[in-house]
């Protein structure tokens, strides 16, 4: 029988959640292009207004997720995170940070854009301070992790399985399930803002795109235009019935007959 050498045995690390002191300096982790906020952006846009972010819920970029391992405090900031029910947060104080099982649910999923610098999103380094990889899989143990390279148009969505992440298969439109939320996330090719490139959007179990605000208003300006369209089409047939109408009388009179007898 092998023995395994003590310093060679791994031994999971010690996880607490402690809630951080108001005190406490959050790294700096600037934004590495304005891609990032604008993927983010469109991400929560759509959402709101299909009225699906609850009330408790938290839904953030580059947002501190804090945990207490080994007794040292860590934090990562994934480039979009959703938490389906924090604790309320008191009134008129800004959320620096969020430490889950203290403050409420754990992430459900979380985000990572890379961009041409080398982000760590595939990291797995088991030390402090830990890869994102490790992190989030081992440490928070959060059910999906999503990986968006948009200048190469490839979206990789990894489930947690057995606390570990396996590459999830998209379905025949190339759409992923993401069951926490109830929806697919997929890629989209088109303009928003000011970034023409590749985009991530989400559909509806039924396959409907949610849109954002701009496609809303285009179809709201589609629909008074096809009314409008519709009350001038009337007015023109009840303009043309009321001339018919006129020659018709005209006619009968000529023949010394008087419409407004018959």
């Amino acid at each position: 029988m092998t023995t395994i050498p003590i310093q060679s045995r791994k031994i999971p690390p010690s996880v607490t959640w402690e809630r951080l002191p108001a005190d406490f300096e959050l790294p700096d982790e600037p934004v590495e292009s304005n891609l990032q906020l604008l993927l983010a952006a469109a991400l929560r846009e759509s959402l709101e207004l299909a009225s699906l972010i609850l009330e408790s819920g938290i839904i953030a970029t580059n947002f501190g997720i804090c945990a207490t391992v080994d007794r040292q405090t860590v934090v990562k900031a994934p480039d979009w995170v959703y938490i389906p029910a924090a604790q309320p947060f008191p009134a008129g104080e800004a959320r620096r940070s969020y430490t889950p099982r203290t403050e409420g649910d754990l992430p459900s999923i979380v985000m990572e854009f890379i961009s041409a610098t080398d982000g760590g999103e595939y990291s797995f380094n088991p030390h402090y301070p830990y890869g994102k990889w490790y992190f989030y899989e081992q440490i928070l143990k959060v059910p999906h992790y999503v990986i968006f390279h948009p200048q190469l148009q490839v979206l990789e969505v990894y489930h947690l399985v057995d606390d570990k992440y396996q590459l999830a298969s998209p379905d025949a439109d190339r759409r992923f399930w993401i069951e926490s939320l109830g929806l697919f996330l997929g890629t989209w090719s088109g303009k928003k803002s000011e970034y023409e490139g590749c985009w991530l959007r989400w559909w509806d179990k039924s396959g409907h795109l949610l849109l954002w605000g701009s496609e809303l208003l285009a179809l709201e300006r589609q629909q008074v235009d096809r009314e409008r369209q519709r009350a001038e089409q009337e007015s023109q047939r009840a303009d043309r019935s009321e001339e018919k109408s006129v020659r018709l009388a005209a006619q009968l009179r000529s023949m010394g007959i008087d419409p407004d007898q018959i």
